[in-house]
């Protein structure tokens, strides 16, 4: 990396000089407003150019789209991305190099691909991501269909590593790392580790009941049983709805519910029997991949719905905040 940066070293230097030339050349002919503006646009694609070499091998700039990381990063914060921290990315989204010997570390807050991004072509994708990085995350031209950016990549912590098993219940983790024999609370495991405290619960535990009550009414309604709904699942949803949770802030729990309310109806479904055992079996991290959370567990898409994630597929570390102003911070301490 010292000898490709001091390449990019000697070539700013290199371009720098001969324009320096060009204009004192220039400076004894007649201006005219063509070469004016010329002058503008050859500065503009020059600065462009380099602002899109140093966010792809170096510093990638980035905008947090959503929820998932608040307490740690808020909605619209501004932050700074080490490309270089797990191998260099020869192209956006593309083939790493120089990466065996720099793995992701536990609790290290991450920047990975969506695994559940739709693609738009190769070459879109490409052009996207340049746009992206050469006005410094003010474009997004790659849009959802209801007009909102598109999430290409997310920001996450990486919490299991390979060899783990994590489970979850009523939006807790439960740990069981690799080469251990018993599952640990979240909380006792980052204390027994002094991991961050940045993960964390927005919504009242005790509003989970209501939430699995009207993920089995839903199971009862899909299954033809609505009218044998047991009254105690309607008063617990309704007690969810007279709080104002009357959105799905789990979607983790609301499903496990589901599935595990239409295996009842019908224990010799395999089908549903294997589509229930999924969420009390966990997750298991195979070696190479990680298992990234959102700080937010409450609200966050995370590896709980799209699974582990390839160690190739991330691509980098998030370093600092540099936006708001007033909140301008290191982010290296955060793991």
């Amino acid at each position: 990396m010292n000898r490709f940066l001091a390449f990019l070293e000697k070539r700013v230097e290199h371009h720098l000089t001969k324009r320096k030339r060009i204009k004192a050349f220039e400076s004894e002919r007649k201006h005219t407003i063509l070469s004016e503006i010329w002058s503008w646009v050859d500065a503009l694609i020059f600065a462009i150019f380099w602002v899109i070499i140093i966010n792809q091998y170096l510093f990638q700039l980035f905008v947090i789209p959503s929820p998932s990381m608040v307490g740690t990063l808020d909605v619209g914060d501004r932050v700074i991305v080490n490309k270089d921290a797990y191998g260099v990315e020869l192209y956006p989204a593309g083939k790493k190099v120089f990466s065996d010997n720099r793995r992701v570390q536990r609790d290290e807050i991450i920047t990975f691909y969506n695994p559940e991004y739709e693609s738009k072509g190769p070459l879109f994708d490409i052009l996207s991501q340049v746009v992206y990085m050469g006005t410094l995350t003010l474009v997004n031209i790659d849009k959802n269909d209801d007009g909102t950016p598109a999430e290409r990549l997310y920001v996450k912590r990486a919490v299991g590593m390979g060899g783990d098993e994590i489970n979850f219940q009523n939006g807790n983790v439960v740990i069981k790392a690799s080469g251990t024999d018993e599952y640990l609370k979240e909380e006792d495991f980052r204390d027994a580790l002094s991991l961050a405290e940045g993960p964390h619960r927005s919504v009242d535990p005790v509003y989970y009941d209501g939430l699995k009550a009207a993920a089995a009414l839903t199971s009862y309604d899909e299954n033809g049983y609505a009218s044998y709904a047991p009254q105690h699942l309607i008063r617990d949803y309704s007690e969810l709805r007279g709080s104002g949770y009357d959105y799905i802030f789990d979607r983790y729990e609301f499903e496990r519910s589901r599935t595990r309310t239409a295996y009842s109806f019908n224990p010799s479904d395999m089908n549903k029997r294997s589509d229930a055992a999924v969420y009390d079996n966990g997750i298991y991290v195979p070696e190479g991949k990680v298992l990234p959370l959102g700080d937010n567990r409450d609200n966050s898409n995370d590896g709980r719905y799209f699974g582990p994630v390839d160690e190739t597929r991330i691509n980098g570390r998030v370093i600092g905040r540099f936006w708001p102003i007033t909140r301008i911070s290191s982010l290296l301490d955060n793991h």
